[in-house]
């Protein structure tokens, strides 16, 4: 219950924040709610099952490419083309893990890192549909779900809580779930799951895929809710990126993405309106953290404070 209230209280705290932020932290706080959104899909894959992957940046750009597409050349609205966005994201991330989880360790890395800048690279051949690196803006016309534009600014945070919201209630429902213990269980020790009688390929398999859907569900918010999709959002940086969330606010634990998003977001933003060489100042500030808290934000306190915490 008290985990519950926690998590039902940060939902509320963000839905009050709406009316009292100033336009650029409103902003700011829909684009970091989308991002820690991705970075629990990436949460469940790593910090619950223990599968690190380099190539989170596949799915997020699935979904948002999925969704693009559909209203650029199908002339889908936004609701069918969000969908569809999810649906790629699924099937391209059950695809993947068919394939990446015959490996384990470092070639689960690599293989995950290589079929990421494999679409990386698609992106930019079939440039004729996607645009390359220009990528292409949408139209307001294509940003309208059930009469609400989504490129209003009231309406894009209000979305963007809405989907930050059902990735934070599905992780914690998931990690409480027996699903979610054989998950933590595979990740502390697997071949200790497997003799207890547990299919472990299937458990890793459906990790991955709610995963990579997740992530999906998060690039297809991005591009309709920004109006833009990149061949960059498939760059190996948005790889990088929900990994350093994770660890930051604290790997395995529900409420640590959205921290360590919040964290790293502003610490860039901050820091880049003092010198232009920010990312030495973020750089420090991410070593001091790893040094005196290396199980992130959230980890240091469930360890001092709260033994429970999800």
């Amino acid at each position: 219950m008290r985990a519950l209230v926690l998590h039902l209280g940060l939902l509320a705290v963000l839905l009050a924040l709406h009316f009292v932020l100033p336009a650029y932290h409103h902003g700011n706080l829909a684009r970091i709610m989308v991002l820690a959104s991705f970075a629990m899909g990436y949460n469940i894959l790593f910090g619950y099952t223990g599968l690190l992957s380099l190539g989170h940046a596949l799915f997020f750009a699935a979904g948002m490419y999925g969704m693009g597409l559909s209203v650029q050349h199908l002339g889908l609205s936004a609701g069918p083309a969000l969908l569809l966005g999810v649906l790629s994201g699924a099937v391209v991330s059950g695809a993947l893990a068919l394939l990446a989880l015959r490996t384990s360790g470092v070639a689960f890395m690599i293989v995950t890192l290589m079929f990421a800048q494999a679409g990386y690279l698609t992106i930019l051949h079939f440039s004729e549909w996607t645009r390359g690196d220009e990528g292409f803006v949408l139209a307001q016309a294509g940003r309208m779900v059930c009469g609400f534009d989504l490129s209003d600014p009231n309406a894009r945070y209000i979305a963007a809580l809405m989907l930050f919201g059902v990735c934070l209630m599905l992780s914690l429902w998931l990690v409480r779930a027996p699903f979610g213990r054989v998950l933590v269980a595979i990740r502390e020790n697997e071949e200790r799951v497997r003799m207890l009688g547990y299919d472990t390929f299937a458990r890793k398999l459906a990790a991955l895929t709610i995963s990579g859907t997740m992530a999906a569900a998060a690039g297809a918010a991005y591009g309709i809710l920004f109006g833009y999709v990149g061949a960059s959002f498939a760059a190996v940086q948005y790889s990088i990126l929900p990994l350093l969330y994770v660890l930051l606010g604290g790997a395995g634990t529900v409420l640590g993405p959205f921290i360590g998003t919040l964290f790293m977001f502003y610490l860039i933003d901050l820091s880049s309106g003092i010198t232009t060489a920010y990312m030495l100042i973020a750089g420090v500030a991410l070593v001091l953290l790893t040094l005196f808290a290396p199980q992130g934000i959230m980890g240091e306190l469930r360890r001092r404070l709260w033994k429970g915490l999800p």
